[in-house]
């Protein structure tokens, strides 16, 4: 551990807080900037001071969404991701202001197993959108280490040439350990993107094999993409995803990949006369498509336009959307009764005995979870 500098060199390094840390915390969140060593061996200057960013207040947020200036639409969606109280009570004050300007987007989740090539579909996929003058959204969701809760977060860098396209905008954010690979404020963030004046969101999920459940309740239209030639790799997720898609691709559908790409739709085709139709009204197609050529995007395009059109006609549409919205707030009253349980003093003298006495088998998971509930 490298000693702790002395309290003249802390004054010179100490640099503005970060505008996301809250007024009320500790020394904890401060960061020394040290003199280090150049390639050259020489010792580096230590960097002037950064000019902090100016703190946004709530109509800030507002009128900066509304222009949709990708900053500030960044920063409200950091926002709205943040667990700090004053900065939910602001998010949530920005929520309820924007929800006029929401509900006119396209939602579309897209999920599949990793290696399927789901950035490189979505690149494809919204630079067509783009260059037929939609403004497209990517919500792309990162797996979060279970580990160290860390996140790679390199969507944005896979997606680069949409990422560069002025009608395009990405979000990388991480999971999180949410239930299907979702982050806990995805839904918050493509409301965002709606009053921002995206009429296309694209959800892209992490796709291990969880349930996909949690994608189903926030996307009107749900593509899971299937990887050619993988046999029984595929097995494993085709009984508790491939019921819940609306649409389904077979990608990489080009080269030497087309015959095992035709092989797995007719399995495909196979399959399905035996599910539950995800949504009513609707027969789930398969298609063959290649992110990385383009072939097929197209037409995945023009079945997913047939969709909407087909769920707008039988009312399924606004049907589903209203059931979205009870779950979402069923859900949030489970996180909030959850976060508040937890913040009991009761509670938090008493978890760590629980917890041991669960361990060391002196007490069942069942009644320490009573002993705790009861307080």
């Amino acid at each position: 551990m490298n000693p702790e500098p002395d309290k003249t060199a802390r004054e010179q390094c100490r640099q503005p807080r970060p505008d996301w840390v809250t007024p009320d915390c500790g020394n904890e969140f401060t960061t020394w900037i040290m003199q280090g060593v150049n390639p050259t061996g020489t010792v580096a200057a230590v960097q002037p001071k950064h000019e902090q960013r100016r703190v946004l207040g709530l109509n800030d947020y507002l009128l900066g969404v509304r222009a949709c200036d990708p900053a500030i639409l960044a920063r409200a969606i950091t926002l709205v991701e943040s667990n700090a109280a004053h900065h939910q009570h602001v998010a949530q004050q920005l929520v309820n202001l924007i929800l006029p300007d929401t509900g006119k987007a396209m939602r579309i989740g897209i999920t599949g197993i990793p290696g399927v090539g789901k950035s490189t579909f979505i690149e494809s996929l919204g630079l067509m959108l783009c260059e037929q003058g939609h403004r497209v959204a990517v919500l792309a969701v990162d797996p979060t280490s279970a580990r160290t809760g860390g996140s790679i977060l390199g969507d944005k860098v896979r997606m680069e040439r949409l990422g560069r396209h002025p009608l395009a905008y990405i979000r990388p954010s991480p999971a999180g350990g949410s239930l299907g690979g979702v982050a806990r404020k995805s839904r918050e963030a493509m409301l965002l993107c709606e009053a921002a004046g995206y009429d296309v969101i694209l959800v892209e999920t992490v796709g291990v094999g969880q349930s996909e459940v949690t994608v189903r309740s926030m996307v009107d239209c749900f593509l899971v993409l299937m990887m050619p030639g993988t046999g029984d790799e595929v097995q494993g997720i085709k009984k508790g995803v491939v019921e819940l898609a609306d649409l389904l691709v077979v990608n990489k559908a080009d080269g030497e990949n087309v015959p095992k790409a035709q092989r797995a739709r007719a399995e495909l085709l196979g399959v399905l006369p035996y599910l539950r139709a995800a949504t009513e009204g609707w027969s789930t197609p398969v298609l063959l498509a290649a992110g990385q050529s383009g072939i097929g995007v197209a037409e995945v395009w023009l079945k997913l336009k047939e969709f909407f059109e087909t769920g707008k006609g039988t009312g399924s549409m606004a049907e589903r959307r209203e059931q979205q919205a009870v779950q979402w707030l069923h859900a949030l009253i489970k996180e909030s009764l959850t976060t508040e349980f937890y913040r009991r003093p009761a509670v938090k003298s008493q978890l760590m005995a629980v917890e041991m006495a669960v361990v060391e088998g002196q007490l069942s998971a069942y009644a320490g979870a009573r002993k705790l509930l009861g307080n």
